[in-house]
């Protein structure tokens, strides 16, 4: 879909014409799964870019703001909801502006202070009462349940890849991965921590975003940001701030390497740099 400035200007006008006057810039880079713009200087729009996302819409528009007050940091606050219309067929969102910067190894001033912020949110998402809350499904890709959901494409990554990479290693901690299921009463799940959905102030975790995976669930796919954003000592700290138990960080660690295994698969002759930073996950992975 081309979705740009010009297919908010009208969506807006039509559907919320007390914002028609304001400016309206689209963030660059603004996300595979929606398209995000600026709506004046304290808002923003997301909308989703294909059907697959827009289900996520109503359940973010329902839940973030009985979770929010309940978190150390700040999340995406729904301000209005969008509705169908002629010139775009899926329900989109106005959220509330947060400032930050998304986080990156140079803006971080302390790896390790990041890991205990993070794990204290998750600390704090996963004792969220979790009474008629979305399980997985599509709506979230399955985040939070059953990791072998993915063994087929996890194994048809590694044999496509070949001698790119340790094969038999990676084989072995895919299988540890799936050897096990959660066992326990469903947490609430963020479904995609990755950098990319971390905000950043003065040098520390400012907010965190993006929640249209959330649900409950096996909170092991949290915990895969140990191995795709943080390093050893960082890493070790995010580990015992969070209680989970070795079976659980190994289902993290396959989910870290579902997605770097996938994204590898998928850029390896086509986006050098992306392909690069998947298999440094997967190194890192494997050395952990």
């Amino acid at each position: 879909m081309n979705i740009d400035i010009q297919l908010v200007h009208q969506l807006i006008a039509s559907q919320f014409p007390k914002w028609a006057d304001l400016f309206i810039k689209q963030i660059i880079p603004g996300g595979h799964d929606n398209r995000t713009f600026c709506l004046g200087d304290k808002m923003i729009v997301r909308l989703p870019s294909d059907a697959q996302y827009a289900m996520q819409v109503k359940k973010e528009q329902q839940w973030l703001p009985k979770i929010a007050p309940l978190l150390p940091l700040p999340i995406p606050a729904p301000i209005a909801m969008g509705t169908k219309d002629t010139c775009y067929p899926y329900e989109w969102s106005v959220y509330q502006w947060i400032e930050g910067e998304i986080v990156t190894y140079e803006n971080i001033t302390d790896l390790s202070k990041f890991a205990l912020q993070l794990a204290s949110f998750l600390n704090a998402l996963q004792q969220i009462n979790t009474i008629n809350a979305p399980l997985p499904g599509a709506h979230n890709f399955f985040r939070g349940g059953d990791i072998s959901i993915y063994d087929n494409e996890t194994r048809n990554a590694i044999t496509t890849l070949g001698n790119k990479i340790d094969s038999e290693h990676v084989i072995a901690v895919w299988d540890e991965a799936i050897s096990t299921t959660w066992d326990q009463q469903p947490v609430w799940i963020h479904g995609d921590m990755v950098a990319d959905n971390l905000l950043c102030k003065n040098g520390k975790l400012s907010a965190v975003i993006d929640f249209g995976c959330m649900g409950i669930g096996d909170p092991a796919c949290d915990l895969a940001i140990a191995w795709t954003f943080l390093a050893e000592k960082s890493r070790r700290l995010f580990c015992e701030s969070l209680s989970m138990d070795s079976a659980t960080w190994a289902r993290g660690k396959g989910w870290a390497l579902w997605k770097a295994l996938i994204t590898l698969t998928e850029n390896l002759n086509t986006n050098p740099i992306k392909a690069k930073k998947s298999q440094l996950v997967i190194d890192e992975i494997l050395k952990s």
